[in-house]
């Protein structure tokens, strides 16, 4: 990550002035939110995505700055809200922002960075990447219930969880690498291509994320250890376990999901262990890269190609 952050030291620096630029607000609390979460910290891979995208296709304007803070503000908004509804207190190692300033304010302000997200959608001027952005703010949304109504649920299959992986995480990541594509002029054929790999991206990340959850050190990831449990989602950890687990180990399971808390987090976190769980998830993580590297073979190589490469082995090999 160091070396793909490294390659793309300039044309971050560029995206920032714009973040900073459009973070603009007359009111007072809208910007003191705003930057509060925008400057947490945070990988910005989603924004890398869309510089190295658009480089990979031989794009040398200015356009993928707009669209990376735009992709960024989605992610920051999503953020805000993702927060309120799991009423979590830590991220990034920081106080979440509602637990700063409160739900009301991270909601409102979220709506803001959305809205904010569009209007600066439109100074680009093309219908193809408003489609692109708008569908993907959509079925984010659509994921984001899909996940609150699963929660509690025991009884979903990994292809449930799947889904809300492809809607709520992987989508943007989608489209941050549909929209390099799209102002990199590439034939629709490259266009679905890098659209796949980074779909398929998005997935290997969120699966080493509840990997993480499980196996992860608290100040590594910047989030509590067991938040998942504790909100009674029911990630792959947990149905590999109740799936493949003694009787009494899915049971145990069964109750954490369907009662929330951290009750059992040690015993279930020690039944995870021994169980083979977070290596199934695993290696169902590094497919999804390897499908990821396999979507852009064909792509010209030149150095954004190899740190797409990179960034795929980033995210299944990494511990926070």
């Amino acid at each position: 990550m160091q070396a793909i952050q490294a390659f793309l030291a300039d044309d971050m620096r560029s995206v920032d002035a714009v973040i900073r630029a459009r973070l603009h607000s007359e009111v007072v609390l809208v910007s003191q939110v705003s930057e509060y979460i925008i400057n947490s910290g945070g990988k910005r891979l989603r924004p890398a995505l869309v510089l190295l995208s658009a480089g990979a296709l031989g794009y040398r304007g200015t356009h993928q700055y707009e669209l990376a803070a735009v992709v960024e503000f989605i992610h920051t908004a999503t953020l805000l809200h993702d927060d309120v509804v799991d009423e979590s207190t830590l991220r990034r190692g920081r106080e979440t922002a509602n637990a700063l300033f409160g739900n009301a304010a991270s909601v409102l302000v979220g709506d803001f960075l959305y809205s904010r997200a569009f209007q600066m959608m439109v100074t680009v001027n093309n219908m193809r990447i408003m489609e692109v952005l708008s569908d993907a703010t959509n079925i984010i949304a659509e994921g984001e219930v899909l996940q609150l109504m699963n929660c509690n649920d025991a009884d979903i299959h990994e292809e449930d969880y799947l889904r809300v992986i492809r809607y709520k995480t992987a989508k943007l990541f989608e489209a941050a690498a549909r929209l390099g594509a799209i102002i990199g002029g590439a034939e629709r054929a490259a266009e679905d291509a890098l659209a796949a790999y980074g779909m398929h991206l998005g997935t290997a990340f969120q699966l080493i994320d509840d990997v993480l959850d499980y196996s992860g050190n608290h100040e590594e990831i910047g989030k509590n250890i067991g938040d998942d449990l504790a909100e009674g989602k029911p990630t792959l950890p947990l149905l590999y376990l109740m799936k493949h687990g003694t009787p009494e180990q899915a049971s145990m399971v069964r109750h954490a999901i369907e009662e929330g808390g951290r009750a059992e987090f040690q015993t279930i976190l020690a039944a995870i262990g021994s169980s083979g769980a977070l290596d199934y998830t695993r290696r169902q993580a590094t497919r999804e890269a390897e499908i990821a590297c396999a979507a852009i073979s064909g792509l010209p190589d030149s150095q954004y190609k190899s740190s797409l490469l990179k960034l795929a082995d980033f995210a299944v090999n990494r511990d926070y």
